[in-house]
């Protein structure tokens, strides 16, 4: 795995970041002299409580994308994967206290260097008269059995972010804050699983694994996690993943059993693409819906990542009516979703198929002959192509890929099998169309989507009539079709100029008196 970063330089790579980050969003200003961000109407916050929070860089958009009216005040940024200075925490402190705001909560993930780091700068300020308090999230659901350091704080922080910044707004104290974000804190849990390490700019990656593992429980800094496991289908990795972040043995588990209504982040740790994305959280509501668990809200994005891991946590929160309304309450912080105020669970999420249009009815008696002429013309045709296929192959592969034989075979074999199902249709226009959708399906590839094109264009001309005119009406429309949407032209060397030879010979049939098989015959020999 490469460790090439796009940075200026390995110190200064966080503190480029965030300027960076402050630079495209005018709501943010940065604090001199400090990695700090904070929100540019500051003073507008006088008698409400400021929520400050922060620790390494590298887990972007945390904790920046999260400052805004109903979340965040500022942030103070560390080096990468490394806490902030206690210097920082402090000056962010004073800055938010000298703008008149009503005492500052600390929102810490619970990691040894930022205890330290932000318990030794609220100390400190306290200590100027300052009224500041600290809440540690602990919402990781890996660790079985407790550690002496407790459960790590991951992507469940955001969460706590949302709840305490709509309290915020709404005036409540510091004091009460900070008791009910603790309390709710307790009913979070997360989980990570990766496909691959990270890597510090300036250092190799964290850890190996092999192409078929993938790792369990891991922390955003890349720290080991519970075990290793083989790579499986995204059901079976998010069936093991909710097993184990509700198992009640698990000491760190997250109390959700049928009948909880939750909020559900799919996290992505930062080298996802957004297709994985989408499939992980498919399987994670309906795993979690077939579990009896109501999906009350989904969020699904980046919201802390591990710098270019390609991995994905799950938070759950356990949510009332009350919770939810907080989680729902406006805010401008910029990674925050725009997400739909209703559950998710509940919801139809399927719409009606259209009703295809009605067939016009099949011609009596005297059609019955032509649809048995015409069954035997594509009978032949098919069984004449089955024969081709190796031949086909062998001229294809001189030029292309190898695969015209087999692609011809293909429909060829499908049209035989439609022809078995019953009598054909006796209208040419039908027959048409209905070779159009049998080669779009069976087909494939741009063979199939270039003869479905011509037949589909084909067909409408014989649909008022059938005389020989309306058959070089056919062929004309067919070849624009396949004009205008393959780009093609005469002369191109492709299937076009076959076509477009044999077209030419069937403008004979628009002249009064045309007889058929001498044009046709002609047609052919050019096709």
């Amino acid at each position: 795995m490469s460790s090439k970063k796009m940075v200026n330089s390995v110190e200064g790579c966080a503190g480029d970041a965030l300027a960076g980050f402050v630079a495209c969003n005018p709501d943010l200003q940065l604090l001199q002299g400090y990695r700090v961000a904070l929100r540019s109407d500051l003073d507008s916050l006088k008698g409400r409580v400021a929520l400050l929070s922060g620790g390494g860089s590298g887990h972007e958009p945390a904790h920046a994308g999260f400052i805004g009216k109903g979340m965040l005040t500022g942030v103070i940024a560390g080096a990468v994967f490394a806490s902030p200075a206690v210097g920082s925490i402090l000056a962010a402190i004073r800055a938010v206290a000298q703008a008149g705001t009503a005492g500052t909560l600390l929102i810490v993930k619970n990691y040894t260097g930022d205890r330290l780091n932000f318990g030794l700068a609220m100390e400190q300020a306290k200590a100027e008269g300052i009224s500041v308090e600290m809440v540690v999230i602990e919402d990781d659901s890996a660790f079985t059995v407790l550690k002496k350091a407790g459960r790590r704080g991951l992507c469940g922080t955001i969460l706590i972010h949302k709840v305490a910044g709509a309290l915020a707004e709404e005036g409540m104290g510091l004091e009460e804050i900070t008791k009910k974000v603790s309390v709710i804190a307790k009913a979070i849990g997360t989980l990570g699983v990766s496909l691959s390490p990270c890597s510090v700019p300036g250092t190799k990656p964290t850890f190996e694994l092999a192409a078929d593992e993938m790792e369990l429980g891991l922390g955003i800094h890349g720290e080991a996690g519970v075990r290793r496991i083989k790579l499986v289908p995204v059901d079976q990795i998010v069936t093991l993943m909710l097993d184990h972040m509700t198992d009640t043995s698990n000491i760190s588990h997250v109390p959700v059993k049928s009948g909880s209504s939750v909020v559900l982040m799919v996290n992505n740790l930062g080298g996802l693409s957004f297709l994985e994305l989408g499939i992980i959280a498919d399987a994670a509501i309906r795993l979690l819906e077939g579990r009896g668990v109501k999906v009350a809200r989904a969020l699904v994005g980046t919201f802390m990542s591990a710098l270019e891991m390609r991995g994905v946590s799950l938070t759950l929160m356990l949510v009332d009516e009350p919770l939810l309304k907080l989680i729902d309450a406006e805010t401008n912080a910029k990674a925050w979703p725009h997400m739909s105020k209703v559950s998710v669970t509940g919801r139809n999420r399927i719409r009606a198929a259209p009703t295809e249009p009605a067939e016009a009815p099949e011609a009596t008696a005297a059609g019955g002959v032509a649809s048995k002429q015409m069954t035997l013309v594509l009978d032949r045709i098919s069984t004449t192509l089955i024969g081709l296929e190796e031949h086909l192959n062998a001229l294809d592969r001189a030029a292309g890929d190898g695969d015209c034989g087999s692609t011809h075979s293909r429909a060829a074999k499908a049209i035989q099998g439609w022809l078995k199902e019953g009598p054909t249709p006796a209208s040419p226009a039908q027959v048409l169309s209905k070779l159009s959708v049998l080669l779009l399906e069976k087909m494939g590839g741009s063979s199939g989507a270039l003869y479905g094109l011509f037949l589909t264009a084909a067909a409408q001309p014989l649909k008022a009539n059938t005389d020989l005119p309306a058959w070089s009406a056919a062929m004309d429309a067919g070849l624009k079709a396949m004009q205008k949407y393959g780009k093609a032209a005469p002369g191109d060397r492709t299937m076009l100029d076959s076509l477009w030879a044999a077209a030419q010979e069937l403008q004979a049939w628009k002249s009064p008196g045309a007889s058929l098989l001498p044009v046709l015959t002609k047609a052919v020999k050019e096709w």
